[in-house]
């Protein structure tokens, strides 16, 4: 049986919460797989990692589930491993399928509304970075590739950390409009500051759930493990 790690930032103020979070995703994923058992653990729980790498067979593989290819990805990720063997992933932001698979749960979303994307206005509310052009590069390419797959009546993207802020991008949305947060997981950003944002912006519309809990995503991540195995 090969086993993989799933890998999150988690929250340093608090980690348990997000690290028990994490598990509970990753037993999901762990359900969609056959020949793959799927562990978690997050950067910000202190020693959690090490001890998952302690306790599974040598080579297992790490997927980031984070949006961008950043310093966490390459620098952070790579020097908690160690000398641990591994295979790390691309992290889920920059999958090739993402904005399909998003798309796919986007349509749903609207079929079961019963609205028409044509008059349905997308906010897309990312972290962004004041030090690195990398997240919100990532997050506006996401963009444009739904642009192309779902004929929204508009979409913007704003951001947590630089602008257009997510209250300007929701500014003048109506009642039918949707936002969805381009994030892995559910936290801090996503439980305050996207809804202080959206509020600030009097946004009426629809809050979705982060793309990381999005219907198609953890079919899409057990997918990935798997094909990593039988590639090796």
């Amino acid at each position: 049986m090969s086993h993989a790690i799933i890998v999150a930032h988690g929250q340093p103020s608090d980690p348990e919460p997000a690290e028990a979070a994490l598990a509970t995703f990753a037993a999901k994923v762990n359900a969609l797989t056959e020949n793959v058992v799927v562990h978690s653990a997050t950067l910000a729980a202190p020693g959690a990692l090490e001890a998952k790498l302690d306790r599974v067979p040598e080579n297992p593989v790490i997927y980031p589930l984070f949006m961008a290819k950043g310093w966490f990805v390459t620098s952070a990720l790579p020097k908690r491993l160690g000398n641990h063997p591994t295979q790390i992933l691309d992290p889920l932001g920059i999958d090739p399928e993402l904005p399909a698979l998003t798309a796919e749960a986007l349509r749903t979303e609207l079929y079961d509304k019963h609205w028409a994307a044509q008059s349905t206005d997308l906010v897309i509310a990312a972290h962004g970075s004041g030090r690195s052009r990398n997240p919100s590069t990532v997050a506006l390419q996401f963009a444009e590739k739904l642009r192309g797959l779902v004929a929204f009546k508009s979409v913007c993207v704003g951001f947590v950390e630089e602008q257009p802020s997510i209250s300007d991008a929701a500014n003048g949305t109506g009642d039918q409009a949707l936002c969805l947060p381009f994030f892995a997981c559910t936290g801090g950003h996503v439980q305050e500051d996207v809804p202080q944002e959206l509020d600030r912006a009097g946004f009426s519309g629809v809050l979705l759930p982060v793309v990381g809990e999005l219907p198609p995503i953890r079919a899409q991540i057990a997918k990935k493990l798997t094909e990593a195995f039988e590639s090796a």
